[in-house]
């Protein structure tokens, strides 16, 4: 299978905004570039047809606009959601004990970061930055950079998703650590893996490293003249839907499911990314969430009329929208307006 990275439209509008400005303001989701296609390799076509022979395999990976699958950044990158609603329901993103805070700084951590996500690099040691070797940058966002790199040390290809942020602002800090933290509560075939972090005392920037993939499903699925047959449907539905079990069962909502954030490698294994705007989430606790999440065009009714107690069926229904747009060759909700997209549902 193959994994590309595409720009699909972003959960949250591409904005030049500050760290403290993008906590407190969630815009309205920006669907324009959402079918901008990017080149794609020849072996996309082989990857499709490996999918028909594999009876039920998934792919799964962000591909990149050189064929070349990208870290799951979206070319629009989201904004956070607001403060008031994520730090009460996300235990284990604040600070540690001072005395453990001092063993991470010890070990290499920055303070910064040891200070205000403690939890989220608990038990890690940072990678060093001088054990990868950078190859070529496969995506861009506003708030990211991701690049296909070598990992020295362990003799692989990875990606290297550099993270931009303002390292004196805590919330900005706590909302970056709350991405590391669900990435690393979770652990199944069909999610992506975060293998690292590469930081040091003395540099501001991070780099979250994960596992190489050569395409995503919105690539695969705007080829021209590639269609999916049924059995290929069936294969990457099926891996979508045993991943969002295992990141529901272990409490965290995804609220971003698209064709772009669902990467594919070169065997056919399909793995959900890109946990930018993920929550955790407690289903026998109401708590209120923001309901500015999720791509306009896979966004549930309840959120585009502003429900802020939802649980997992907001995956869902995205989940429904990737299967249709599977068999239509298209996305089935392509408005660019919450009101337009209420007329197609009103139309469903």
């Amino acid at each position: 299978m193959m994994g590309c990275v595409c720009c699909k439209p972003s959960a949250i509008d591409d904005s030049r905004e500050s760290p403290r400005e993008r906590l407190s303001n969630k815009a309205s989701l920006d669907s324009r570039g959402s079918r901008a296609t990017s080149s794609r390799r020849e072996d996309g076509y082989r990857v499709k047809d490996r999918c028909d022979s594999t009876d039920g395999r998934t792919a799964s990976m962000d591909k990149q606009g050189n064929g070349s699958v990208r870290l799951q950044v979206d070319h629009f990158e989201r904004k956070r959601e607001k403060p008031e609603y994520v730090i009460a329901q996300h235990p284990g993103i604040g600070s540690v004990p001072k005395a453990t805070e001092g063993e991470q700084v010890a070990a290499g951590w920055p303070s910064w970061l040891a200070a205000v996500a403690g939890e989220a690099i608990k038990g890690w040691l940072p990678r060093r930055a001088d054990s990868f070797e950078k190859l070529d940058k496969i995506g861009q966002g506003t708030y990211s950079n991701v690049y296909r790199a070598r990992d020295l040390e362990h003799k692989k290809i990875v990606a290297l998703k550099k993270v931009r942020f303002d390292n004196l602002e805590p919330e900005s800090v706590r909302f970056m650590a709350r991405e590391i933290h669900i990435l690393r509560r979770l652990d199944h075939p069909n999610v992506i893996k975060l293998e690292g972090l590469v930081t040091s005392r003395m540099s501001c920037s991070l780099y979250l490293v994960f596992e190489y993939m050569e395409h995503d499903l919105a690539g695969l699925a705007s080829h021209p003249g590639l269609k999916f047959t049924e059995a290929q449907v069936k294969c990457y539905m099926q891996q979508l839907l045993r991943g969002l079990d295992h990141c529901h069962s272990c409490g965290v909502l995804h609220r971003d499911i698209k064709g772009s954030n669902l990467l594919i490698d070169n065997n056919g294994i399909l793995k959900i990314a890109d946990f930018g705007l993920a929550s955790f989430y407690n289903p026998n606790q109401i708590q209120p969430l923001t309901s500015r999440v999720v791509t306009l065009w896979y966004r549930p009714p309840e959120l585009l009329l502003g429900a802020t107690y939802y649980g997992a069926a907001v995956d869902l229904w995205s989940t429904g929208c990737i299967l249709a747009e599977l068999y239509a060759g298209k996305p089935i909700m392509p408005g660019r307006t919450e009101v337009c997209i209420l007329n197609f549902h009103h139309l469903i």
